[in-house]
């Protein structure tokens, strides 16, 4: 016991030290203190405020293309005195390191996957949960909604707030040797899933087990039958290739997790109230942007998936009886997490005003 104490203090120490090298190499490059106006009150188009965002899509992805978007109307609306610096492709680490240094003020703005920010706030649990939207009609209608922005920038003292949201579609099944019709087609099965509490109680819900592991090892362990299958949305097929080996995508739709692009509560209150709007409008200008690059994304994923890979998409899914299967976590979740009953009820509120 003693020595995995010592380990962890390692560790932490190591930690640390990344991080404060990782504070200088930031400074360095004019992304943190120095070379930055504190405020946006004392920042000028000579001398700006520096906002880091760390994120880890490649540069062709159309996240980082609504990011580079969102970093020309931020320098547009403040007249340059507010600079947005982007890191992608995970120069800065992983998304949840991402969060740690957002946390320690070593970067003002990340790019993460919702539920991720559940470990911040219990209520971003509900990103990962199974058929909470109907359609994408319904998503948009939701996540665009006042009730949805009331939420996003409730979590000051959680350490951040959510600027905006941006698609990254809808999850379904996709497998090697049958198609997922109802959720008894997934008994014996193996299927990927991400390290995420949610989905492994989702796929135990479904009869189907969770196997947790990176998305780059994916493709291989199709190829060899450590899995029998995955989950995604569409483009996987295409960009990781997984359409080479499995060549039945199930559109069940049970989930549709959006990323959140996230600031320090820290640096939000530096912005004088007009650049605060300033920022606000741009992020939202650039996931209306995303929503385009997105559509367009997943119509070539499926076109390509079809001709080019052989890929069969199944429409005929009994959604009706997935829903049946996971209502009962659903309910677990909300028991269990506060903020995850009280988002749950902002959104059904949206659907009765609509």
């Amino acid at each position: 016991m003693k020595e995995d104490r010592g380990m962890k203090k390692r560790l932490t120490a190591l930690t640390l030290a990344l991080l404060l090298g990782l504070s200088v190499l930031l400074t360095a490059c004019g992304g943190s203190a120095k070379g930055s106006a504190a405020s946006s009150a004392t920042a000028s188009k000579e001398h700006p405020m520096i906002l880091t965002l760390a994120h880890n899509q490649a540069e062709n992805h159309p996240v980082h293309k609504a990011l580079v978007r969102f970093a020309d109307q931020v320098n547009e609306r403040t007249d340059g005195r507010i600079v947005v610096k982007i890191y992608p492709n995970g120069q800065l680490g992983s998304e949840n390191e991402n969060l740690e240094q957002l946390q320690a003020g070593v970067v003002a703005m990340a790019k993460v996957s919702a539920p991720n920010l559940a470990t911040y706030n219990d209520g971003y649990n509900t990103f990962g949960l199974p058929y909470i939207f109907n359609d994408q009609a319904d998503y948009y209608r939701v996540m665009d909604s006042q009730q949805m922005d009331d939420f996003f920038m409730s979590s000051a003292d959680d350490g951040f707030l959510t600027m905006t949201y941006y698609d990254s579609g809808s999850r379904s099944f996709y497998t090697k040797g049958k198609a997922i019709r109802t959720p008894s087609d997934l008994d014996g099965l193996k299927i990927r899933v991400q390290d995420m509490a949610v989905q492994t109680d989702m796929m135990k819900a479904l009869g189907g087990t969770p196997v947790t592991m990176s998305y780059g090892d994916v493709y291989t362990s199709l190829q060899t039958g450590i899995i029998d299958g995955s989950e995604n949305n569409v483009t996987a097929l295409t960009t990781g290739k997984h359409g080479e080996v499995a060549k039945y995508y199930s559109v069940d739709e049970h989930e549709m997790i959006p990323d959140a692009l996230v600031m320090s509560s820290k640096v939000w209150s530096t912005l004088s109230a007009e650049d605060q709007a300033a920022v606000k409008a741009a992020a939202k200008a650039s996931t209306e942007y995303q929503k385009e690059l997105w559509a367009e994304a997943t119509e070539k994923a499926v076109e390509q998936a079809r001709q080019e890979m052989g890929v069969t998409f199944v429409y005929d899914v009994d959604k009706a009886a997935f829903q049946a299967a996971t209502a009962p976590m659903i309910q677990t979740y909300e028991d269990k997490y506060p903020g995850v009953k009280r988002l749950m009820q902002s959104i059904e509120q949206v659907r009765e005003a609509n």
